[in-house]
């Protein structure tokens, strides 16, 4: 059975984020995710808030920009937590919105370049190996932690474009897919990670549920305008036969309210988790039969609505 994962929005105050996790984990969710966006929070410190808040729940981090630290200090960032919760960490690594990176004076000449040699030696590190390597991003000699995990938390890489996805499918554990998520793009990227061995697949969705699918589509429309607001969300439409018609909507309307509100429920069904339960669990088995191994819910709106709604979702799950 895939796992079913909620996020944390990094809009929402980071004082709200340990009673947000006890309550997803006694909603039965198996994993909750923390968002490291500038200038909203930092993951690790979220990561650790809610570990120590919880008792049995894994927590993602998703992401930390490997343009924006150093690989060793991340390594040992990323050991403490893993030793303090073992085999409740996962970890997720990618690029940094560049925008954001160019504002810190971080970005890369070669994104891809970094990306690699950062992921390749974090998992080194952790593993508890000695790492020396000597390349254009990450320089370290004799690194080894002191106190290395008993359990290495898995290293993911949270990507899309294909050269990146291939990346993450030689030097990551797994790959985490940003929202919308349909299946036809988690075939696509699988068949361009093509990792060798197992490669985690995890995959934010847009989510909402109500027991009339009109209201639950009009509640999702906001995340998934926003979600394709831009070209770079481009990949997320693959094998979808509405792909051009997007792309020629999104530049003929004027604004971002007029794009989303032009947006046929058509494609708001394609694109989320969305509809009555019975819905939403097809929708999840359909994900998780492309090759989902975990599928993170994002909310639509208030985090207590959220909970209480995909309640009769994992359930359902649960039950069968």
């Amino acid at each position: 059975m895939v796992t079913i994962g909620t996020m944390f929005p990094c809009g929402v105050s980071p004082r709200e984020l340990p009673a947000y996790a006890q309550d997803a984990e006694r909603a039965g969710f198996g994993e909750l995710w923390v968002v490291e966006d500038c200038f909203f929070g930092g993951g690790i410190a979220a990561g650790g808030a809610a570990l120590a808040a919880t008792e049995r729940i894994a927590v993602g981090i998703g992401i930390l920009p490997a343009a924006a630290r150093n690989a060793a200090f991340t390594a040992m960032e990323l050991g403490t937590l893993a030793e303090l919760y073992p085999g409740r960490l996962i970890a997720g690594i990618g690029h940094g919105v560049p925008d954001w990176m160019r504002q810190v004076g971080a970005w890369p000449a070669s994104p891809l370049g970094l990306l690699e040699e950062h992921l390749t030696t974090v998992r080194q590190v952790l593993a508890g190996s000695g790492v020396s390597t000597s390349g254009p991003y990450v320089n370290v000699r004799d690194v080894r932690l002191v106190h290395p995990p008993e359990i290495a938390p898995p290293v993911l890489a949270g990507v899309r474009g294909p050269k990146s996805l291939a990346v993450a499918g030689r030097a990551a554990d797994g790959t985490i897919l940003a929202e919308p998520t349909p299946p036809a793009y988690v075939r696509t990227a699988l068949s361009q990670i093509a990792a060798v061995g197992a490669h985690q697949l995890v995959a934010y969705s847009l989510f909402a549920t109500d027991a009339d699918p009109a209201v639950a589509l009009e509640t999702v429309r906001p995340k998934v305008g926003s979600a394709l607001a831009g070209p770079a969300a481009d990949a997320h439409l693959a094998g979808q036969p509405f792909a051009d018609e997007l792309r020629s909507l999104r530049g003929s309307t004027s604004s971002a309210a007029e794009f989303t509100a032009a947006l046929p429920v058509e494609w708001l069904r394609a694109l989320a988790v969305v509809g009555t339960v019975d819905d939403c669990v097809g929708r999840l088995d359909e994900l998780s039969e492309a090759g989902a191994d975990s599928v993170v819910l994002v909310p639509s709106g208030d985090l207590a609505a959220h909970l209480s709604a995909a309640a009769p979702v994992l359930a359902a799950l649960h039950a069968l």
